[in-house]
């Protein structure tokens, strides 16, 4: 069952609502008509009047818009070309002072320019130096554009220097720097605001395209198309009602909600335990869909919808979890298909499954990075080959696929980029929503982890018996198609808390001496052996273990009956309480967890078998482990039904195999070695 608390139900149900609003709320107030309808009425022209014909404004905007965009002095811009004169300048300075003009310099100088700044004091070449900066910002005011002709410019530095009472040699060297310093450059940015105001003003000065209508005259007939001038004359008279369509909005409002429950049902059905804040991530990716799809409307690509969120679920979630929302998202599309093409949407639904399949199987980042550029170029193609081949009737689904080649590559490349942020921002969504993704289980598996080298190296008995839980827990989940890599990385860390007191547990007294002999108080043994999962919990905590991996700290127990110790504690007190002998739980609540506590209670009785023993034996041991657990209660909620435990055994028998293989025994020989050559 979902654990929730009611503010989290509360957030969900408000999430779910918000959906079911932006996926209907057009059809609050929904126009009878629209243009290319038929006409259900006879419309007659009330009275005189000048209708703005809609279609003719939008075609004038259009066409005015390259005219009228204004350009205005970037003063950045400007500063920056000011500093350069100035260096350059400078430059020119020292290498009159060096009297060196072989050197590289800011240009090259004639002879006669040459001798005459060679002829200059120092006070007339600063003196010239200002009246070059001053006639710079003069041309600079004007505004610089990139593409004016070098020797445009030229002339014109020189026409404004021919003022100064400066021989020739001066003004042919200042329009030199001048030119050279601001070709190819410019000082001038768009400004939108005024941008938009001239083009009003100059659709008000050239007119508003307006549609004279007459009284009396007919807008249209009855059973006739309504063109885009009708429809504009029927909205100036208010013939147009727009009204809500009660029904269709319930419809609509109604569908949205219940994928929302639905999206909730198939997450819940692959995480029986689905934790809130996975919820709210999968229905608020499904909220900013849907405000995406109405604010860009048609213009939106369906690949850039569907499939980084789909990714981003696949890998935190579940493959089941992607696709349901990847269909519920592509079910919900609040604009018309023709107006995106079809075909479009469903390779971009294409796309996003295989993202959803492919997603949930990757093992490290390097392979997300590679679907991030491979995936883009790949959708494409098809998309490009379904365009240029004629295999398809232009009415067809796939025949609607409106964009041309450039929009295409576009798109890909803006699908490459929306990846690439995804996997960059990944790490940040795993720890903000607690998700554990498949390379962050790789990761967390990695024996060299902090945790796992102290666990290796303070109670080295702790961790073989670890690694050896783990071989069979895997098997045993690889055999009912349970979580390998969950069990694997969660099987590593379900004994960490034994690093609090490793003397305390058998595997790690090496000396043979137990100090719970020496304590010889049951009641205090069974609390050092509840702290090893209290502080397996708390050093989860601190590292920062995601919950599903912190989960088979206590799972792994449950609520297990210390026998030991109650039986010791019931022969000093008849009277004792099996509940004080009793882990603290919770049961384990998913097949992993179970797995493994079906692993560790049969690690050591498999150990145990006498060297002779057979599978019979074998098997026997562990059902009879496994039934106890049953009996027991352990396995009411970890939804492992009989047949996956009949598998489970089977699984766990063949790794007892492996483990007790024999190698053959080599005869040994006194004197020479077995391997020595007969000469030596």
């Amino acid at each position: 069952m979902l654990i929730w608390s009611p503010a989290d139900k509360a957030l969900i149900f408000i999430v779910c609502i918000a959906i079911a609003i932006v996926s209907s709320y057009k059809l609050l107030a929904v126009p009878d008509l629209k243009p290319g309808d038929l006409a259900t009425f006879d419309a007659i022209a009330p009275r005189d009047a000048q209708v703005i014909d809609s279609a003719q404004l939008q075609q004038k905007r259009s066409d005015l818009i390259p005219l009228t965009s204004v350009q205005i002095i970037d003063e950045e811009a400007t500063k920056e070309l000011n500093k350069q004169i100035e260096a350059k300048i400078i430059q020119l300075e020292l290498l009159v002072e060096n009297n060196d003009f072989n050197q590289i310099g800011p240009f090259n100088l004639t002879s006669e320019e040459r001798l005459w700044i060679k002829s200059q004091t120092a006070e007339s070449r600063k003196q010239w130096g200002k009246e070059i900066i001053r006639v710079s910002k003069g041309i600079l005011r004007q505004g610089l554009i990139k593409n004016l002709a070098k020797d445009q410019l030229k002339a014109s530095a020189y026409f404004q220097l021919s003022s100064i009472n400066f021989e020739p040699p001066a003004r042919t060297l200042g329009s030199k720097l001048i030119a050279n310093t601001f070709s190819g450059k410019d000082n001038l940015r768009y400004d939108p605001s005024r941008s938009q105001q001239l083009l009003e003003e100059l659709i008000t000065k050239q007119g508003i395209p307006t549609i004279e209508v007459k009284k009396g005259n007919r807008i249209t007939n009855k059973g006739n198309f309504i063109s885009q001038k009708s429809y504009d004359v029927l909205d100036y008279f208010g013939m147009i009602n727009r009204s809500p369509k009660p029904l269709a909005w319930f419809w609509n409002f109604g569908e949205a909600l219940s994928c929302c429950i639905v999206l909730l049902m198939l997450m819940r059905n692959e995480k029986p335990f689905l934790k809130s804040k996975h919820a709210l991530l999968a229905l608020g990716l499904l909220l900013f869909a849907q405000i995406g799809k109405n604010w860009f409307g048609a213009s939106i690509s369906p690949l850039q919808i569907l499939v980084p969120p789909t990714l981003l679920l696949s890998q935190g979630i579940g493959t089941r979890s992607a696709l349901a929302w990847m269909s519920i998202v592509s079910l919900l599309w609040p604009v018309p298909l023709s107006s995106i093409g079809e075909g479009r949407l469903i390779i971009a639904a294409m796309t996003a499954s295989l993202v959803a399949f492919q997603g949930g199987q990757m093992r490290n980042r390097a392979q997300l990075l590679q679907i991030a550029v491979v995936l883009p170029f790949g959708a494409l193609l098809f998309e490009w080959l379904l365009l240029k081949t004629q295999l398809i009737p232009s009415n067809n689904v796939w025949g609607r696929l409106t964009p041309n080649a450039e929009a295409l590559i576009t798109e890909s490349i803006l699908l490459g980029a929306m990846l690439m942020i995804t996997i960059l921002i990944l790490p940040i969504i795993e720890n903000t929503f607690g998700l554990l993704t498949r390379t962050r289980l790789m990761e967390l598996a990695d024996h060299e982890r902090p945790l796992l080298r102290r666990l290796s190296r303070e109670a080295p008995g702790t961790f073989e018996h670890t690694l050896m839980i783990c071989s069979l827990a895997e098997a045993g989940a690889r055999s009912i198609g349970a979580d390998v890599d969950l069990i694997k990385t969660g099987g590593l860390y379900h004994d960490i808390g034994k690093l609090h007191a490793p003397e305390w547990f058998i595997e790690n007294q090496g000396d043979g001496i137990n100090p719970h002999d020496k304590l010889n108080d049951p009641y205090s043994s069974s609390d050092i052996l509840q702290a090893h999962v209290d502080e397996g919990l708390k050093l989860a905590k601190k590292h920062r273990l995601p919950s599903p991996i912190a989960d088979f700290i206590p799972e792994h127990q449950g609520t297990l009956k210390m026998g030991f110790f109650f039986h010791k504690a019931k022969e000093k007190d008849p009277h004792a309480i099996e509940a004080d002998f009793r882990y603290k739980g919770p049961i384990p609540r998913s097949q992993e967890t179970a797995i493994l506590m079906l692993a560790d209670g049969c690690e050591a009785s498999l150990r145990a078998l006498d060297l002779e023993a057979d599978e019979i034996q074998a098997s026997s041991t562990i059902r009879k482990i496994i039934e106890s657990r049953q009996n027991d209660g352990q396995l009411v909620e970890s939804s492992l039904s009989r047949a996956e435990i009949e598998l489970i055994i089977r699984a766990f028998v063949t790794v007892w195999k492996r483990m007790r293989h024999r190698r053959i025994k080599y005869p040994s020989f006194s004197g020479k070695s077995f391997f020595a050559s007969s000469n030596s």
